[in-house]
């Protein structure tokens, strides 16, 4: 991936004086993009000002077929039938080396699997997993739900660029992870028995979809995703989304997300961890009572979930220490620093649940 500058109509949102714009352009698919090149630019994002992606999307360099030559293996087109649709090797696939390790694998062995519902989460579930354990692999299991390319994620770039991340797995029409899976399912497997995860963190890309309804949310599937996990025999975490700065009602303390990819689309056993946040920095007492209220209500009605208590002891200085800068909703770990303190409460309780089982025995 690669930003460009083009030009687009003054006036348009995102659009400098000059007429000016930022635009992505993946040379994967598209090859290099030079100056003077003339490109057709996608700038449905951009007239929408969308606070993720909003910028313009590079769809064709004019007057000239793209530098890129097909893969030679690998049969998996993801964001299908789209005009930029990929062609890449599956981990799972026959082609692939890891075929037969995948072919009947089905099980990873306990190992945790951490689900959220926002792609800012995994930085901070990253933060309180390396607080207790430094030394655990951690695997990102991207799913389809936001961005579809990887490289869209800077955050996941610079955590593998510091050694916070082993490896990205893009599933579903997701891709450009460092291995490819068709499912979630098998994404997992991947992680475990390809990549050697011992946590994996299951979350959308960049963006979130959402309609201010029940069910008409793409972080719904971080339920599918722990339900997904149980099938294949992990152990499954259920990371609270949290806000005390949002200006939303259903999102101000744990979010009517949480309440419904937990609460309603859940079916299997999945620990639900649960940060006592009083007396935590920036974090009012009203807000710390209110999550502890509603947690309650929600396991109460859940009996798939299992509570937690987790001690934040810490967890913002981990939080400060991210190699990465922390941002949801535009908002950082100062103007909403229970939004980050849920997400690492998570990585916290993955690190005791690792610290209970043997991956590497």
């Amino acid at each position: 991936m690669a930003l460009t500058d083009g030009g687009s109509p003054a006036g348009a949102p995102g659009t400098s004086a000059g007429g000016r714009v930022r635009g992505v352009v993946y040379a994967d698919l598209l090859g290099e993009v030079v100056v003077g090149d003339r490109v057709l630019l996608n700038c449905n994002a951009l007239a929408k000002d969308l606070g993720t992606g909003g910028l313009a999307l590079v769809v064709a360099v004019l007057g000239r077929l793209p530098d890129v030559a097909p893969t030679e293996v690998g049969h998996l087109v993801k964001a299908r039938y789209t005009p930029l649709q990929a062609v890449v090797l599956g981990a799972d696939e026959q082609d692939s080396p890891h075929h037969a390790v995948l072919e009947e694998a089905d099980n990873i062995d306990g190992m945790p699997v951490v689900a959220a519902d926002l792609h800012s989460s995994l930085p901070a579930i990253l933060a309180g997993l390396r607080a207790s354990n430094p030394g655990a692999r951690a695997v990102y299991v991207m799913t389809d739900g936001g961005a579809l390319p990887a490289a869209f994620s800077r955050t996941a770039a610079q955590l593998r660029e510091h050694g916070w991340l082993e490896a990205v797995v893009t599933t579903g029409q997701s891709y450009g992870g460092d291995f490819e899976a068709v499912t979630v399912h098998t994404g997992l497997l991947t992680a475990r028995l390809v990549a050697d995860a011992d946590v994996a963190i299951v979350t959308q890309g960049p963006g979130n979809l959402g309609t201010g309804t029940r069910w008409g949310f793409s972080g719904v599937a971080a339920g599918e995703a722990l339900n997904a996990a149980a099938v294949v025999g992990g152990h499954g975490i259920a990371t609270l989304r949290v806000s005390g700065a949002d200006p939303r009602a259903r999102h101000r303390g744990i979010s009517h997300h949480s309440l419904t990819a937990y609460g309603r689309v859940l079916a299997r056993f999945a620990d639900l961890p649960v940060p006592d946040l009083r007396g935590q920095p920036g974090v009012p007492d009203e807000l710390a009572e209110m999550v502890t209220v509603q947690a309650a209500e929600l396991v109460g009605d859940a009996p798939q979930l299992r509570r937690h208590e987790v001690d934040p002891a810490g967890l913002m200085e981990a939080l400060r220490d991210c190699p990465v800068r922390l941002s949801t909703m535009g908002r950082g770990l100062e103007d909403d620093p229970a939004a980050f303190l849920a997400a690492a409460a998570a990585g916290r309780h993955a690190a005791a649940v690792l610290d209970r089982i043997d991956l590497r025995g």
